[in-house]
C-alpha cells in the first residue's frame, strides 16, 4: 500500500536515498576523521533533509511532522521502559544483587574449562547487568588477564567474552537494546525474550561446545589474582553478601514466565531491589530515591569493581532514549514521504516467504549498523520498514523483534567502526577484526536462524502457534503482544494463508 497522500508523489530512488546518504556521509566522516561525536545530531539533521525531499515531492510540513511524532508515539512505551530499566539497574546494584552474581560466579570458576566457563558466566552476568559493555569492562578485563597467563590466544578469549556478554545482553529485560527491539516491533518485552530462546539458546550451546574444545586442548596455568581481588572488593564494600541476594534475578524469570506486562514488572523489580538495599545493605529511603534517579555510586581502589557498580539510574538511559526519539522520527518521516517504498519496494514485493522476509530484515539491520555505525539504528529502521510485511504474512511481531536481535544486536560488535566494535576492541585490547572469527555466538546465531527457517523451522505466527526446529507446527502459549490493528490484519492474513494451504493439500 502506498504511503503517499493525494498531494504528494513517490520520490525517485535517488531522491529517497539522499537523506540516507547524508546520514552515511556524516557518520563515516565521524569515524574516519575521528570527530568523536554521537549520532543524535546527524540523525536529527537527516530528519530535516528528509523533510526537504518530502517538500519537493509535494508533502507539507505538518503532515511530515505528524508522521514523525506518530512514530515516536508508537515507541513511547519502549521509551518509558528503558527509563525504568535504568532505575532497575541502580536498585539491583545497590542491593548487592548484581555484584552477588559476579561474586558467586567467580567462586565456581574451574580452569580446565576456562573458555566455556567464561562464555557462560559472561552470559549470566550479562542477563543480570543488561549491558555487554559493562561485562567486557569488568569480567572481560579480568578474564583477558587470566587467559593470557594460560597461554591462550587473546583473540580467542575476547571472542568467548563477547559471545557470552552479547548473549546475556540479548536475553536481559534490563538491556536497552532488548527493550528497543521489542518496542520497535511493538511487541511485549517478555514475548520478545521468549521468542529469542528458539534461536539464541541453541546458538549459545553450540558456541560453548566449540569453546570447550579449544579450552580442553589449550588451557595452561591459572593465575587467580585479578578474580580474587574483584571478589575481595565486593566483600569489602557490601555489608551483606549471600545467595539470598540472587532472589531478584530469579524473579526476573518468574515475571517472564507469567507474562506480566513490562512496565509493572520493571517497577516491581526495582522496588524489590530497593527493599533489599534497605534490609541487607543499610540504605535509607533518601538513598534509594537518589539512586533510582542518578544511579549507584561507590569508591574503591579496585578499578574493575568501580566500573561494575557505578552505573544505573534513570539519567543513565537519557542518551539512549534521545537517540531513539530522533531515529524513530526519522523512520516515520521516511515512511510518510514514500522513501522506504521507493528504495525497497521492489525487494519487499518479491518477498513471498518468511525465510525471504527474515533474510531481508537481517540484511537491512547489518547494512544499517555497518554503514551508520550504530546498533540502535540497525534495530529501529528495519522495524519501521518491514513490520507491515510481517503482518501481511501472518507472523507474530515477536518474530520481527527476534530477527532484529539475531541480525542487528549481535552484528554490532563485529564492525570495527561501529560504536560497539570500537569500544570492545579498546577495552579488551584486541582489534575487532582479530576477535571477529572467534565470536562464535555472534556468527552462529544469525546463521542458525536463517538455516532453520529455510525448511520452515522456528516460525512464530500471530496466533501464538509456531513451528519447532524441524518445521512441525505446534500450539504455543498464546499470541504475542501487538497493536490491535496489526494483530487483526495479521490474523486475517494467517487465516487466508492456511485456508489456501488446505485447499492445495486437498487438490494434491
Amino acid at each position: 500500500m502506498s504511503t503517499q497522500n493525494q498531494m504528494g508523489r513517490l520520490p525517485s530512488r535517488i531522491e529517497a536515498m539522499i537523506p540516507i546518504f547524508f546520514l552515511l556521509a556524516i557518520m563515516i566522516a565521524n569515524y574516519t576523521l575521528g570527530w568523536g561525536f554521537d549520532p543524535h545530531i546527524p540523525v536529527t539533521l537527516s530528519c530535516g533533509v528528509a523533510m526537504i525531499i518530502g517538500k519537493i515531492c509535494g508533502y507539507n510540513y505538518k503532515e511530515m511532522l505528524a508522521a514523525g511524532l506518530e512514530a515516536v508515539n508508537q515507541s513511547l512505551e519502549a521509551i518509558i521502559i528503558i527509563l525504568l530499566v535504568g532505575c532497575l539497574i541502580g536498585s539491583f546494584t545497590a542491593s548487592g544483587t548484581i555484584p552477588a552474581v559476579v561474586y558467586y560466579g567467580l567462586k565456581l570458576f574451574t580452569p580446565i574449562i576456562f573458555l566455556p566457563f567464561v562464555t557462560i558466566l559472561c552470559a549470566a552476568v550479562g542477563v543480570a547487568l543488561g549491558s555487554a559493555w559493562t561485562v567486557t569492562a569488568t569480567l572481560g578485563i579480568a578474564f583477558m588477564a587470566i587467559g593470557t597467563t594460560m597461554g591462550l590466544n587473546p583473540a580467542l578469549i575476547a571472542g568467548a567474552i563477547l559471545s557470552g556478554a552479547c548473549c546475556g545482553d540479548k536475553f536481559s529485560p534490563l538491556s536497552d537494546s532488548t527493550n528497543l527491539a521489542a518496542g520497535s516491533a511493538q511487541t511485549g518485552l517478555f514475548d520478545h525474550v521468549a521468542a529469542m530462546v528458539t534461536t539464541t539458546f541453541p546458538s549459545l550451546v553450540i558456541a560453548v561446545i566449540i569453546y570447550a574444545f579449544f579450552s580442553f586442548s589449550k588451557v595452561g596455568v591459572y593465575d587467580p589474582t585479578l578474580a580474587n581481588e574483584l571478589s575481595a572488593a565486593i566483600l569489602e564494600h557490601y555489608t551483606y553478601m549471600s545467595p539470598i541476594l540472587l532472589i531478584p534475578v530469579l524473579l526476573i524469570v518468574v515475571v517472564a514466565v507469567i507474562k506480566m506486562p513490562a512496565i509493572p514488572s520493571v517497577v516491581l523489580l526495582s522496588l524489590l531491589g530497593c527493599i533489599f538495599a534497605v534490609i541487607f545493605q543499610g540504605a535509607g529511603f533518601a538513598d534509594c530515591i537518589k539512586m533510582l534517579h542518578y544511579g549507584y555510586h561507590a569508591q574503591s581502589n579496585n578499578e574493575l569493581f568501580t566500573t561494575l557498580v557505578n552505573r544505573g539510574g534513570m539519567n543513565s538511559m537519557l542518551w539512549t532514549n534521545n537517540l531513539v526519539i530522533v531515529a524513530v522520527a526519522f523512520g516515520g518521516i521516511l515512511q510518510k514521504i514514500g522513501a522506504v517504498e521507493s528504495i525497497l519496494g521492489g525487494f519487499i514485493n518479491k518477498v513471498k516467504t518468511p525465510f525471504q522476509l527474515v533474510l531481508l530484515t537481517m540484511g537491512t539491520s547489518i547494512f544499517c549498523i555497518t554503514t551508520m555505525c550504530d546498533q540502535y539504528l540497525g534495530l529501529i529502521i528495519p522495524a519501521s520498514m518491514y513490520k507491515d510485511r510481517f503482518d501481511e504474512m501472518g507472523l507474530g511481531r515477536n518474530m520481527l523483534s527476534r530477527t532484529l536481535e539475531d541480525g542487528g544486536t549481535l552484528w554490532s560488535p563485529l564492525v570495527p567502526w561501529s560504536s560497539c566494535g570500537a569500544y570492545h576492541a579498546a577495552v579488551l585490547g584486541v582489534p575487532t577484526l582479530l576477535y571477529l572469527p572467534y565470536c562464535f555466538m555472534n556468527i552462529i546465531n544469525p546463521i542458525y536462524a536463517i538455516v532453520t527457517l529455510s525448511w520452515g523451522g522456528n516460525i512464530l505466527y500471530v496466533d501464538g502457534s509456531k513451528t519447532n526446529v524441524f518445521g512441525k507446527l505446534k500450539k504455543g502459549r498464546g499470541p504475542a503482544e501487538a497493536p490491535e490493528k496489526a494483530y487483526d490484519k495479521a490474523m486475517k492474513a494467517l487465516a487466508k494463508i492456511r485456508s489456501a494451504n488446505e485447499t492445495d493439500n486437498i487438490r494434491v
